[in-house]
């Protein structure tokens, strides 16, 4: 996931708060702020492969596939403790909230490529925080 070592993600910060939700939040709050440098320095590697070759190397896209769906993987033990936590009830499970949040990390890379905008990925981010705290019914930044 182009800067995505695993310990860069393994000993990030976001790992940090009590709250299930904040960690959430926080994991966000990191993804953008390792948003820096030149486009290919920040973007994912495998986002960008999956997209150059699903069709034509199934390996190819299954290895980046796992990647992908693993990373979304480690953010679902927290969203479902943030679910029981507030007590939330809904048509969404940690696990699609967990792969939407990938979805939205890797459509912000897109984005930030077509505009040459790193700022672009930066909002996409800001959105999915706000999405996030819809969902949980916590609308102010605490």
């Amino acid at each position: 996931m182009g800067r995505d070592d695993n310990g860069l993600f393994a000993g990030a910060s976001y790992h940090e708060p009590e709250d299930a939700l904040d960690r959430v939040l926080a994991y966000v709050a990191f993804r953008k702020s390792i948003i820096a440098g030149e486009l290919a320095e920040f973007s994912c590697l495998v986002g960008t492969m999956v997209q150059e070759t699903f069709a034509t190397s199934p390996a190819i896209r299954d290895a980046c596939g796992a990647s992908i769906f693993g990373h979304a993987a480690t953010l679902e033990a927290d969203i479902d403790a943030a679910i029981r936590d507030r007590g939330i009830s809904a048509d969404w499970t940690a696990a699609s909230l967990a792969r939407h949040t990938q979805t939205v990390i890797q459509g912000a890379f897109v984005l930030a490529k077509a505009g040459d905008d790193p700022a672009l990925a930066h909002e996409a981010l800001d959105h999915l925080d706000r999405y996030i705290r819809l969902l949980f019914h916590c609308t102010n930044k605490e």
